[in-house]
């Protein structure tokens, strides 16, 4: 009867996910995750070892100090000698492995006898397809994410209209200030922010541009928020387009395009169906409405990225949308955008869950476009 190979892990689970998902333990500094015939165990520093024994989902946990003390050299030994010693211990010699394990570690393991295969795709295909905790915890996530919107909104709505200028407790509002204070209402939500975007104007027309400088009234704003919970590792994501006075007309059309292309593909999202066919229907629907996908003067405008993307322990994670006929428990983003120079940029984005009959949004945040 053939058994499944045991599967090694050896990172950090901050940044990890596969880590993080087999181990439900955050550490800073790589640790090693050994799983063979269905029993996990995992080795820890020293100081790691009590809390690691407290939190970690394993069934048994290591102090690394306790396996080097085996070898002639006791704790001057290697890294990879000690763990070679500790895969010795469980009668490991050969192990199958992420594609992200470091290269330099494998040649050393290698050279003590231990064989690795690296996985094709997910190292744990069941990431793909999210269990009922899981969908609670990035519910939670896209709460924490919700409440930087809410704050962005709330200030946005403070903010004065001077001439053609915003003003926001006596001082000119800006990309930098807006993003300070979406940052810090997520931080004191429990989540930790990165890279948050909020790009008005021509820089919207930019989809991964970060903003800065002054923010504008009657321009488009783009707010894109995708902080991770950090009692968790989930990711939320969530974006809105704004503007802080009065739409003009091309911009108006733009945003109301948008929200369309994205109620086509919500509509279309259920158990089977293609996410290629749904991402070049909504391309489809962009062009037929005046928005074709093409280059101008050397620059993108339309639509010009992917409809969205897997959401969990990785912030782009599987499946792509456009490559997976989609299955009950995954979670996607949908995030359809246009972005036309001299009317700006509008992308609007939720998460959803595939289910047994259809979709179901976890996001549940507003969408409007004056405030």
């Amino acid at each position: 009867m053939k058994t499944d190979p045991p599967r090694l892990i050896v990172a950090d689970s901050e940044s990890s996910p596969d880590m993080l998902y087999a181990t439900h333990f955050f550490a800073p500094d790589a640790f090693v995750f050994l799983e063979k015939n269905g029993r996990t165990f995992a080795m820890l520093s020293d100081l790691e070892v009590d809390r690691g024994r407290r939190d970690a989902r394993v069934d048994e946990v290591v102090a690394y100090s306790d396996v080097a003390k085996k070898l002639p050299r006791g704790l001057q030994s290697t890294f990879a000698e000690v763990v070679s010693e500790f895969l010795r211990g469980k009668n490991v010699r050969r192990a199958l492995v992420p594609a992200s394990f470091p290269l330099g570690l494998a040649t050393q393991l290698a050279e003590h006898g231990v064989t690795l295969r690296a996985a094709e795709g997910l190292f744990f295909r069941e990431r793909e397809q999210k269990t009922d905790a899981e969908l609670r915890q990035i519910r939670r996530a896209l709460r924490i994410t919700e409440t930087g919107m809410a704050r962005a909104m709330e200030v946005l709505r403070a903010a004065e209209i001077t001439g053609k200028k915003l003003r926001w407790n006596g001082a000119p509002l800006t990309s930098e200030i807006l993003r300070a204070e979406i940052d810090s209402a997520i931080l004191r939500a429990g989540g930790l922010p990165a890279n948050t975007i909020v790009a008005g104007g021509e820089q919207a027309c930019d989809p991964h541009e970060r903003g800065s400088g002054a923010l504008k009234p009657d321009e488009l704003i783009i707010l894109d928020i995708f902080p991770r919970d950090a009692k968790t590792g989930y990711y939320g994501d969530l974006t809105r387009t704004v503007v802080r006075g009065h739409a003009s007309e091309p911009q108006r059309r733009l945003w109301e395009t948008v929200q369309a292309g994205q109620t086509l593909a919500l509509r279309a999202m259920k158990p089977a169906a293609s996410g290629k066919k749904i991402h070049e229907n909504v391309k489809q629907f962009f062009t037929d409405s005046g928005y074709p996908t093409e280059q101008r003067d050397g620059r993108w405008t339309g639509f010009f990225h992917g409809t969205g993307h897997g959401l969990g322990l990785e912030l782009h994670e599987e499946p792509r949308f456009a490559k997976t006929d989609f299955k009950p428990g995954q979670v996607l983003t949908v995030e359809p955008g246009l972005y036309i120079p001299g009317v700006g940029g509008a992308r609007l984005e939720d998460v959803v869950t595939i289910t047994n009959v259809g979709n179901r949004k976890l996001s549940r945040f507003p969408q409007e476009l004056e405030i």
